[in-house]
């Protein structure tokens, strides 16, 4: 059996072992910070490309609608309108449809952001047992 006795006293021990407890800190931060930065990297890559999906998504709502428009007045000249009354009103009829949608999912979001919505209540409920119990038992 090999002899492991170290001849440093206990202070340089001790020195010794905070300065390789602060250096392996320093290394694990430089690491989460690396890790860190390549992830926010490849996120930002991921929010450009849902920018762009969201922007030509958009385009395509609006060339839609003005299909939905111009089909619209066509089936009404077809009825008998005059073009330019079918394609006023074909544009009224699809935006006040289009106004109607947009106020609903507006309305369903505003509600699902309202403060009471956004409580915690299972957290708090927890956190007021176990403060209770500690109460109790101290």
């Amino acid at each position: 059996m090999a002899d492991t006795h170290d001849s440093r006293s206990l202070s340089e021990l001790v020195t010794g072992l905070v300065g390789d407890i602060s250096g392996l800190f320093r290394k694990e931060i430089s690491l989460a910070r690396a890790e860190v930065s390549e992830k926010m990297s490849k996120a930002m890559t991921g929010v450009e490309a849902l920018i762009a999906g969201v922007i030509f998504a958009i385009g395509a709502v609006g060339v839609l609608l003005a299909g939905l428009v111009a089909g619209l007045a066509a089936f009404l000249v077809a009825r008998g309108f005059s073009e330019h009354a079918a394609e006023s009103m074909s544009a009224v009829v699809v935006g006040v449809v289009i106004a109607l949608i947009a106020w609903g999912m507006i309305s369903k979001g505003l509600n699902a952001l309202k403060g009471e919505n956004l409580n915690l209540d299972r957290t708090t409920t927890s956190l007021r047992r176990d403060a209770q119990v500690l109460k109790e038992r101290t």
